[in-house]
């Protein structure tokens, strides 16, 4: 039963995160990406402790998969917010 609850947890969280993203405006993702970015590392945090601790196969596995997509959401964020950082710097 809690395996249950705690995936219709995880996908709720998924579609309300879906929905407000897709609700913000453009001119506020720069900063908004930064914030994601230390949400995401703390995320990476906590997502390395469950995969390196002594919890049930399952817990590791998941663990380990937080830390790959929490790992690609930071990349894959301050990829993109230097390069929205370069689009308003002065050329010349």
């Amino acid at each position: 039963m809690e395996l249950i609850s705690s995936l219709t947890i995880f996908v709720l969280a998924i579609f309300v995160g879906f929905e407000i993203i897709t609700k913000i405006p453009p001119t506020l993702h720069t900063p908004l990406m930064s914030g994601s970015n230390a949400i995401s590392g703390i995320t990476l945090v906590g997502a390395l402790l469950a995969a390196g601790s002594d919890l049930p196969l399952l817990a590791r596995c998941l663990g380990f998969l937080a830390v790959v997509l929490a790992t690609v959401n930071v990349v894959g964020g301050f990829l993109v917010t230097n390069r929205m950082l370069e689009m308003f710097r002065r050329k010349g």
